[in-house]
């Protein structure tokens, strides 16, 4: 099973969509009008992405997380 850090799930999040495949093509879209930083976590959760089978990603629950403390 893959395992996602706090960035990559919020950036998952960001751009999901009904299946992997699309979200991943959401991501890949949003390259370019990314920062260096971004543009890093972007590939690193693609790669983790790809990595993964539809039914391991539709059997995830990604939940948006704000890791700020107040």
């Amino acid at each position: 099973m893959v395992h996602f850090n706090i960035e990559e799930i919020n950036l998952i999040c960001i751009f999901h969509n009904a299946d992997r495949r699309r979200t991943m093509g959401f991501i890949r879209e949003a390259l370019p009008d990314m920062d260096e930083d971004m543009r890093a976590l972007a590939r690193q959760t693609l790669e983790k992405l790809d990595a993964m089978s539809d039914a391991d990603f539709d059997s995830q629950h990604f939940d948006f997380t704000d890791d700020t403390e107040e």
